[in-house]
């Protein structure tokens, strides 16, 4: 596994907004895209791509272009979505599938409770979106999910991870550098309960509410 933290006064400013408790849904809504979209940026660093000819008004040249197949954005549900348009912004042309994931809250482990993902991943580049990884379950899950579709070059979007798990993952996936975790911060811990410290909160909530 591979981690980057990005490191950007942008990032860290829009961060510090987003954990503010006083931050309004709206606002941090807001926020969550802008910050998705600078994290995007080092993401799809290594996103394939193959030459391309053009005809500029001036002359004839060979260029860049993504290759085929698409890559394919996966947000994690539900507090992925609010991650979506930030990375598709950036790689409009990729497709997006979906993956319902959450945490019991008695176990800690992920429990997969929807899917709407290609049959076959076999080549594809897969970009998983997630705002929190906490004790990393919920992740590890949905790699090896990716994983055993035929994945073979998964990168984690995160908005915050918890060094317990960045462990669990790294542990899980071992050397394997096809996997890429992306963040704009790693915070201190987790608590009794399992939330990053310190944190913004519950993601899912601050996006869209209490349900």
């Amino acid at each position: 596994m591979r981690l980057h933290v990005a490191d950007h006064p942008l990032v860290a400013h829009k961060l510090t907004v987003l954990r503010d408790k006083d931050t309004a849904s709206p606002t941090f809504r807001l926020l969550v895209d802008e910050l998705v979209t600078l994290l995007a940026y080092e993401a799809t660093r290594e996103v394939h791509v193959e030459p391309h000819e053009i005809e500029t008004p001036v002359a004839r040249t060979t260029g860049t272009k993504l290759a085929d197949p698409r890559p394919l954005v996966v947000p994690i549900l539900r507090a992925g979505l609010g991650m979506l348009e930030g990375m598709t912004r950036l790689l409009p042309t990729a497709e997006v599938g979906f993956l319902g994931m959450q945490r019991d809250e008695t176990t800690l482990e992920a429990i997969t409770y929807a899917n709407r993902l290609p049959d076959d991943l076999s080549g594809r580049q897969c970009f998983l979106l997630d705002p929190m990884l906490a004790t990393g379950g919920t992740l590890v899950a949905a790699i090896d999910y990716l994983f055993a579709l035929g994945a073979r070059d998964v990168t984690a979007v995160c908005l915050l991870a918890a060094p317990e798990g960045l462990k669990v993952v790294e542990d899980a996936v071992g050397d394997r550098v096809d996997v890429k975790v992306v963040v704009a911060a790693v915070d201190e811990r987790l608590n009794e309960k399992a939330y990053i410290v310190p944190g913004l909160g519950d993601a899912g909530d601050r996006l869209y509410g209490v349900v």
